[in-house]
């Protein structure tokens, strides 16, 4: 899996799945095509974030926020990184091309892979995933990070559960 070949050690991860009525192809496009701003859970708790209500907030608008895609295999899996001091209010992103965030190693920060899965469960449905691993670059950013991950991990699992809610909703139109 590309999270496997960007992130094989991190400090915390965080995994999320829905079983949907319709088959892998059907899901990964619904997965292009989510606007995720429409969710008043995602848009209220970006906002909350210091990222502000976005208008259009797409797989593909992930890279005017900061993140870099890392790969696509369609249509199983699709990845983006972000690096930065996540904890602090800007989340003190880093603008990197996929290359810089694989080399790096900023003393005092972080950095992130997430990934959306969708594998064959049968019976035409499928089982999409979403997966978040976080690897901390030195102590100093352990310390940081581990504090606002008990607070801010929660949340940012509610985001994720609400956007595979969306998906869903969005492959049955």
């Amino acid at each position: 899996m590309l999270i496997d070949d960007w992130m094989p050690v991190y400090d915390a991860v965080e995994r999320h799945e829905r079983l949907i009525a319709f088959p892998t192809a059907t899901v990964y496009a619904a997965l292009w095509r989510t606007d995720f701003a429409t969710s008043g859970v995602v848009r209220w708790l970006l906002a909350l974030r210091g990222l502000g209500k976005p208008r259009r907030l797409t797989l593909a608008s992930l890279t005017d926020r900061g993140f870099v895609a890392l790969g696509d295999r369609p249509p199983r899996e699709v990845a983006f990184g972000v690096a930065g001091k996540f904890w602090t209010p800007s989340g003190g992103r880093v603008p990197l091309n996929a290359e810089a965030f694989r080399r790096f190693e900023w003393p005092g920060c972080a950095k992130a892979v997430w990934n959306f899965t969708a594998d064959d469960a049968g019976s035409g449905s499928t089982r999409l995933a979403t997966e978040t691993r976080i690897r901390c670059v030195d102590d100093a950013a352990r310390r940081r990070f581990r504090p606002y991950w008990v607070v801010v991990g929660r949340f940012s699992g509610l985001i994720r559960i609400s956007m595979l809610r969306a998906i869903a909703q969005e492959a049955s139109r």
